[in-house]
């Protein structure tokens, strides 16, 4: 089944066999980890010391950098939209009572976002222009509804055979066999000319949102890779002894959408299951052409891999939730094909490019307010040009 990033006993979604016991992470930036390089003929580039733009956040988990410097990001669990000025200054400029807040993105001066119900009986897209009030323009579950955009995909055991099949409780936590289920959770967005492209992690879908409302399929992910399921996971799980040894293919969650320069989609993803690497490093990079909707696996052997930023050379920055060699997080940076440590930072959840800096949201799932906006310089071993 789906998953995305959880908090305690709170979790954005219910997952079936997730095995990832709700921990607090550490709340503090770690030491940096080995420099990667940026690929290609471009210098090496390498963090500097991280800073904190601004902090007493809950649950920052999508940011959008505007053209003039300010940062938007959703406090999800909150529901609030909060501006962040050069100076470090926050302001909230939205708020979705009882509602999550979430898919923030910034074009001419307009801020969008999504604002979700915490069962996913409805999401709408909301636009604020400046000086006005929040307007909805899109109805994200409606489409999810009338499309079920993966319904062409098949999660769950593969080759199971039917003995073993008819023992599987029909209240197990996860199906042993299904398609793709009615449910929409926009979780980040790009706004661009052509509209709102929307990581939707409900639908395992890339939508485009038209600013007329009009939203349509861009691509569906394909299922995880399969997973043989042990005997702990069989129990934990409460499938019987007969599955031991079977593949189980979980959905695909998209965290994330940016436009690389070659003119593709780049798309983090979760794999489904456990958030955590207990059933491997299984998070990925996809690419997806905008126009015919084809789909490229870029890099895998992330974990909980919740957003990226990429680069006008190309290089891929990851946000790994849970990642590093002690699971408290780092970045991770792609070249060619491969995930390597650049930052180890406490949970980051959302990153953005913007001029020679990293913006990210730190501390994403720590208890109380106390999630910060951290600002990571990028330096290179020769001149910018």
């Amino acid at each position: 089944m789906n998953s995305t990033p959880h908090a305690g006993a709170r979790r954005l979604r219910r997952t079936g066999l997730a095995l990832v016991g709700a921990t607090a992470l550490a709340a503090s930036l770690l030491a940096t980890a080995p420099a990667a390089s940026a690929g290609g003929h471009h210098s090496p580039v390498r963090p500097g010391t991280p800073m904190t733009l601004a902090e007493g956040f809950i649950s920052p988990l999508s940011l959008d950098i505007g053209s003039r410097g300010t940062a938007y990001l959703t406090q999800n669990f909150t529901g609030q939209v909060t501006a962040v000025d050069r100076a470090g200054v926050a302001t909230t400029i939205a708020a979705t009572e009882g509602l999550e807040a979430s898919a923030v993105s910034s074009r001419k001066g307009t801020v969008y976002y999504a604002a979700v119900a915490n069962d996913h009986s409805s999401a709408v897209m909301m636009s604020l222009k400046p000086g006005a009030e929040p307007q909805p323009f899109a109805d994200i579950q409606a489409y999810e509804a009338r499309v079920n955009p993966d319904r062409v995909n098949h999660y769950g055991f593969v080759n199971l055979p039917q003995a073993c099949l008819d023992q599987v409780p029909a209240d197990a936590p996860a199906p042993a066999v299904y398609t793709g289920i009615v449910d929409t959770h926009p979780y980040a967005s790009l706004a661009t000319s052509r509209g709102l492209y929307l990581a939707d992690a409900g639908a395992n879908a890339i939508l485009r949102v038209g600013y007329n409302g009009r939203v349509s399929t861009v691509a569906v992910l394909p299922p995880g890779d399969p997973v043989a399921v042990s005997a702990e996971l069989a129990e934990q799980a409460g499938f019987p002894d007969c599955v031991v040894g079977y593949n189980y293919r979980f959905e695909p969650v998209p965290t994330d959408v940016e436009l690389g320069p070659d003119g593709w989609l780049y798309v983090t993803s979760l794999p489904g299951g456990a958030e955590d690497d207990s059933l491997g490093a299984r998070g990925a990079v996809y690419k997806v052409n905008p126009y015919s909707g084809a789909v490229r696996k870029v890099a895998s052997g992330l974990v909980t891999a919740t957003g990226l930023a990429v680069s006008p050379s190309g290089t891929i920055y990851v946000a790994e939730l849970f990642g590093g060699a002690d699971g408290t997080g780092q970045i991770s940076v792609v070249k060619n094909g491969k995930p390597r440590p650049f930052l180890a930072l406490g949970q980051p959840a959302a990153i953005e490019l913007s001029g020679k800096k990293l913006y990210v949201t730190t501390d994403a799932l720590a208890e109380g307010p106390t999630a910060k906006l951290t600002v990571v310089p990028l330096k290179s071993h020769r001149h910018w040009r």
